[in-house]
């Protein structure tokens, strides 16, 4: 690369980095003020637009051939896939919603946990909900009042509840086949759900047991658990979608056959209007708003990235510092693509955004040191979910926050199955195979 092209490839992090200083800063100084949800008042989609903007001028092209160069980054079949897919799952969240699957799958998890086992009991109802689900802030939104109460009830410190949940809805977002953090890694990685699942589960699940073990160990409580009346069929297309994703079905013809089943479920067994389905598929898809242009919009910008330099050369400094490191194999290169997801979202405070960003850093990586697509892809997606679950101004930790009436630091600071989970991950890395 000689002098002129590094300088071009130099200048166009730019756009990144205005970005993420809009963003950031913006939130950074809001919460100073004491603004809720401070990371939250200037949407990522808004705060992008002018970074695009300094990245069109960067380009130094015409307009229109800058513009063609945008529109083919956000045009990429990658970006409109994960973009496809996240309507989908924010349809059958929404579904799932309206016919009383979530409410079914709090109280039938509440219902098989004692009293001595509030806390590790939590932590595997959030978890469950998370992985059926496919999003964190989802099942923080329907658990956490529930979890409010029982840590009143119950005489328990409300930050190491909040942390209880914090810890299982993050286990759920990094997990789910219909997470959309699961799909972006995925497709970015050309990785297959039920592979990426596979590997996922060698990392997810002991830390998940260790997690357990801790959070039953300082569980002190003898009080009873106030469980609402649910029907059992609510957990039916929950427990489907997720066979069917391991099973290795296209992730459009699980989703589709989950909005389907919810559907069924809840007018045979819940009173659920079928006339409503339409006006309910629409609400989900608006939940996924953000997400979606957001999505498009990364990949427009790293469409400039890309033609410019920036990302081979952001690749090929990673590459000499994991060279650096004295270790067998490509796990120096594995442990660049987890501290780069990791870095970008403690930015970004959006693991999914951070995977989009990072994505064609970590393929290059990948591809040019025989990572395979899984392991880049849980690689992303695990250490995405451990920055979001440890920063404080992210949204999970916020809702919290609010819920419990505590500091979002004192909800992170609880989190220990982020902390296992970066533990156990780091070590299966660097000593396990090649």
């Amino acid at each position: 690369m000689n002098l002129v092209t590094e300088q071009r490839a130099k200048r166009s992090l730019l756009p990144l980095l205005l970005f993420v200083v809009l963003f950031l800063g913006t939130g950074l100084y809001l919460q100073s003020q004491g603004v809720a949800y401070a990371f939250y008042q200037l949407p990522g989609p808004v705060a992008i637009i002018p970074a695009l903007v300094l990245a069109v001028w960067l380009n130094r092209q015409p307009l229109n051939q800058s513009i063609d160069l945008m529109v083919k980054g956000a045009g990429n079949s990658n970006v409109i896939t994960c973009c496809i897919v996240y309507l989908l799952a924010g349809a059958f969240a929404a579904v799932a919603q309206a016919t009383g699957g979530v409410d079914a799958m709090v109280n039938a998890g509440l219902s098989l946990v004692s009293a001595n086992w509030i806390l590790p009991g939590l932590f595997v109802i959030s978890a469950l909900v998370a992985t059926a689900m496919g999003t964190s802030m989802g099942t923080i939104g329907a658990l956490a009042p529930i979890a409010a109460g029982l840590a009143t009830q119950a005489g328990l410190e409300p930050a190491l509840v909040a942390g209880v949940l914090l810890s299982g809805a993050m286990f759920g977002d990094n997990l789910s086949i219909i997470s959309d953090t699961t799909i972006a890694a995925t497709r970015t990685q050309g990785a297959e759900m039920k592979d990426k699942f596979r590997e996922n589960l060698k990392i997810a699940v002991p830390a998940a047991v260790l997690s357990f073990v801790l959070f039953a160990f300082v569980t002190k409580s003898s009080a009873d658990i106030t469980i609402q009346d649910f029907n059992w069929s609510g957990v039916l297309p929950y427990a489907a979608i997720l066979v069917l994703a391991v099973a290795g079905m296209n992730v459009f013809a699980v989703l589709l056959l989950g909005i389907l089943l919810a559907a069924f479920q809840g007018a045979v067994f819940a009173d659920y209007q079928l006339a409503n389905l339409g006006k309910d598929i629409f609400k989900g898809f608006g939940n996924m708003q953000e997400i979606f242009l957001l999505t498009m919009l990364v990949g427009a910008l790293g469409e400039f990235l890309k033609t410019q330099g920036g990302l081979n050369w952001i690749a090929s400094h990673i590459n000499t510092l994991a060279d650096k490191l004295v270790l067998a194999g490509n796990k120096a290169q594995q442990l660049a693509i987890a501290a780069l997801v990791f870095i970008t979202n403690l930015c970004i405070a959006n693991n999914t955004v951070a995977i989009v960003v990072s994505a064609d850093i970590s393929k290059d990586l990948a591809q040019h040191h025989n990572i395979s697509p899984k392991r880049s892809a849980s690689l992303l997606d695990i250490f995405a979910c451990i920055s979001q679950g440890l920063v404080p101004y992210g949204a999970q930790a916020l809702l919290l926050g609010a819920s419990f009436g505590l500091s979002p630091w004192d909800v992170v600071t609880q989190s220990y199955y982020c902390f296992i989970l970066a533990f156990v991950a780091l070590a299966v890395v660097v000593f396990g195979r090649k």
